[in-house]
């Protein structure tokens, strides 16, 4: 599964409940929508971690990385273990 797919699929199972890939764009904000909060943004790192292999350093947790699709995929997409 593509990465994007795969961010894509976490929130929307996660925090929308449900499957339908119209419900979040690329660039919504999670903390604008209200999609993610504090213990949101911790589950997402620990899904960056556990299931794509990409770590995030304290000083990377912020909304300028992780606050969209869009947003994640330019942070990880050098980071993805080859």
């Amino acid at each position: 599964m593509e990465i994007r797919s795969q961010l894509r699929a976490f929130i929307l199972e996660n925090y929308l409940f449900t499957d339908d890939q119209n419900a979040l764009s690329d660039t919504q904000s999670f903390l604008k929508a209200g999609i993610l909060d504090s213990m949101g943004i911790l589950e997402l790192i620990a899904f960056l971690e556990e299931e794509l292999g990409v770590m995030v350093a304290p000083a990377e947790m912020v909304p300028e990385n992780l606050d969209s699709i869009d947003n994640l995929m330019a942070f990880i997409v050098n980071r993805i273990p080859a």
